[in-house]
């Protein structure tokens, strides 16, 4: 589906495109630069005119709480470059926010990068460790960071799963949203 951010060009791409035999649908040109409230109120007035049995695809997308919101707004699968971008460029994704190892306030912190995380890189390797391996150059800092922030966005999904199974999901989106605003 494409349109832009005008309503009425969604809709008709929405008509002609759900016409086609498809086993799902993606959304396209959200997510683009545009602000976040554009983002949703575009997929809260344009994902219910998709099918609800067919897969909905949401292109680009890929802040964790993005992730949340959408999904909420009815969509099924996303994919970015976000977590391993991040990585490589020496961020990291934790369950309260972004953790920047640039930062020289990492230089001697012996945490693990997310302590509620249970990945191999936060089962070896503290902050501060992880901070020398990317300001070294070391390749194994990206691996280690993208893996992580991977390990993070499955995690993630896996939750949005559970809470969906259990018919919570309202209140699980609350929770998580409410928890990442909180810590900026």
């Amino acid at each position: 589906m494409q349109g832009g951010f005008h309503a009425g060009l969604r809709e008709e791409s929405a008509r002609s495109i759900t016409a086609l035999p498809f086993d799902g649908y993606a959304i396209g040109g959200l997510s683009v630069g545009e602000p976040k409230e554009t983002t949703f109120q575009m997929l809260e007035h344009t994902t219910p005119l998709l099918p609800a049995d067919r897969a909905r695809y949401l292109m680009g997308l890929g802040k964790p709480e993005d992730i949340v919101r959408a999904v909420r707004s009815g969509v099924d699968m996303f994919d970015c470059v976000l977590p391993t971008r991040l990585g490589r460029n020496g961020t990291a994704y934790t369950a309260e926010g972004k953790v920047n190892l640039k930062n020289s306030q990492y230089q001697r912190d012996l945490r693990p990068l997310d302590p509620e995380c249970r990945c191999e890189v936060c089962a070896m390797y503290t902050r501060a460790y992880l901070r020398h391996l990317y300001k070294s150059g070391e390749i194994l800092a990206a691996r280690c960071l993208s893996y992580h922030n991977l390990h993070l966005y499955l995690r993630l999904m896996e939750k949005i799963r559970e809470a969906i199974r259990a018919r919570r999901y309202d209140e699980f989106a609350e929770a998580f949203l409410a928890r990442r605003s909180s810590h900026g």
